[in-house]
């Protein structure tokens, strides 16, 4: 409507965000169910003339979206003079009608240069994964392969994900970087895709080993994991494997395990490096990723090694210390739980997940004190995930107290928490209580839900006498009374499951 009224594009929606170009031309089509005449808002309020040569942008752009195909072909014509509506002319391209499709991918192609094509680089590649969105695709590559490099380096640094591995995908298929060019941008990029890309094409394209220092340096410093993998792997190529040692304490599972790869194909022993480095309990510089790279590789004989790692001052180190102790299947509950007043929040984290598979055999009283405001809130959540873990009156009540804490995210778990809450069996003494705590909580039910807690609980409540008694069926005679019971019961039992399945 406010195009229609030639509100320009810019204040109207996002021009740079292809994803509002595409809600424009679906929005301009839109038909209200409640209207009165089966045509868009805009069209009985602002219609468009039949001459649409004196169009300014804003209108051009309705007729560009328009529901009538000889409209939009019309316009398509005059889209050349307004380079602002080209995001629409790509659009077009992908038209279910072939004369404006055809029209639009002649007049792209016509537009589309090495100037133009960064900003509709976007547009084209959303586009794209339309049925008949290859055109756009290829005409764009014809135009980067033969743009300048300062034009196609602007793209390389696009905030848009796909265009960048789009246009990465161009320069490594046309040799168009150089090897420590593609090294420094799998150092740079936040990109997955982009990393793994950059760094396979970088080694692959080295023509010695003299080469392999202008390559290497970048990937070895690398942030991502992704890329300093990559270059821990070329260590072996390069005739520099002794390097790799220095990696096998990684903080990255993937570096620690391409380390330890090529150390071995060297000779070297990686496991008898984590037990020497390990062995010293006080070394303050201890780094993390040799301790859990000891459980990945070690023996359970190894978790002596690790038991005195609890105490480390860093808590990088005690937090790695009991993830190796879950990995080797050697916790012991009485020496991990007072971990779980640890200050570090990693620590609690990895206490609480070693902790699990014992959570029913926890002391609840010790838990449930934890979840109080005065501890942190690591310790509060790790207490409330190990309780809901061990299931019982004792959970509901950790969940129910908790959904008043400070915390909001705390607040929103506990909620859920008491929505998935089932009684354990033989808990029917504490049906009072129960019955207590989920009236404090009626908000996250509905009444059919609330009641069916309440009878599976056995809280005393109305409607769970009523669900008892449908269960029973007067009938004329013991055998025939006896059926009707039966298939009345069979009947109330469906109707629980019907319930449970539309919760």
């Amino acid at each position: 409507m406010r195009l229609a009224q030639g509100a320009p594009l810019g204040g109207v929606l996002d021009v740079t965000d292809p994803g509002d170009w595409l809600a424009l031309d679906a929005g301009v089509r839109e038909v209200p169910w409640y209207g009165a005449q089966l045509l868009p808002q805009w069209e009985q309020s602002a219609p468009l003339p039949g001459d649409l040569a004196g169009l300014g942008a804003s209108r051009l752009a309705l007729a560009l979206c328009h529901r009538d195909g000889r409209v939009r072909e019309e316009a398509v014509g005059f889209s050349a003079r307004c380079p602002g509506l080209l995001p629409l002319v790509v659009i077009r391209c992908t038209d279910w009608a072939g004369p404006v499709r055809e029209r639009a991918r002649t007049v792209l192609r016509e537009v589309l240069d090495a100037e133009s094509a960064a900003g509709l680089a976007p547009v084209v590649l959303r586009v794209g994964r339309r049925e008949r969105g290859a055109f756009g695709i290829e005409v764009l590559a014809e135009v980067l392969r033969r743009a300048p490099r300062e034009r196609l380096a602007a793209l390389l640094c696009c905030p848009d994900r796909a265009v960048r591995r789009f246009t990465y995908r161009l320069a490594v298929d046309g040799r168009l970087l150089r090897p420590a060019e593609l090294a420094r941008a799998a150092a740079r990029d936040e990109d997955n895709v982009v990393q793994d890309l950059c760094a396979t094409a970088a080694l692959a394209a080295l023509p010695g080993q003299e080469a392999y220092e202008e390559v290497l340096v970048p990937l070895l410093s690398a942030r991502n994991p992704r890329a300093r993998s990559a270059g821990v792997t070329a260590l072996r190529r390069a005739g520099r494997p002794g390097q790799a040692v220095a990696f096998l304490g990684d903080r990255s599972a993937l570096v620690r395990a391409c380390a330890r790869y090529v150390v071995r194909q060297d000779g070297g022993d990686p496991v008898a490096w984590y037990r020497q480095r390990c062995a010293a309990p006080d070394e303050p510089g201890l780094p993390a990723g040799a301790v859990i790279g000891l459980a990945e590789c070690g023996q359970r004989a190894d978790a002596r090694l690790l038991w005195p790692l609890l105490a480390h001052p860093a808590a990088g180190v005690r937090a790695r210390a009991v993830a190796g102790l879950r990995v080797l299947d050697c916790v012991r509950v009485e020496r991990l739980l007072p971990l779980l007043d640890d200050p570090a929040a990693g620590v609690v984290r990895e206490c609480a997940l070693a902790l699990l598979p014992s959570a029913a055999d926890l002391p609840a009283g010790r838990l449930l004190e934890r979840t109080g405001r005065t501890w942190p809130r690591h310790v509060r959540l790790a207490a409330l995930r190990l309780l809901v873990a061990g299931g019982g009156v004792v959970a509901l009540r950790a969940a129910v107290a908790l959904l008043e804490d400070p915390d909001v995210k705390l607040r929103r778990w506990a909620g859920q928490c008491v929505q998935r809450w089932r009684p354990s069996v033989g808990e029917r003494h504490c049906a009072q209580e129960v019955g207590e705590l989920l009236d404090r909580c009626r908000h996250l039910f509905s009444d059919h839900v609330l009641l069916r807690r309440r009878w599976e609980a056995g809280a005393p409540s109305g409607g769970g006498e009523r669900l008892s008694q449908c269960a029973q069926v007067p009938g004329r005679g013991r055998g025939a009374g006896s059926r009707a019971s039966v298939r009345s019961g069979f009947a109330v039992r469906c109707q629980v499951s019907d319930l449970e399945l539309s919760v």
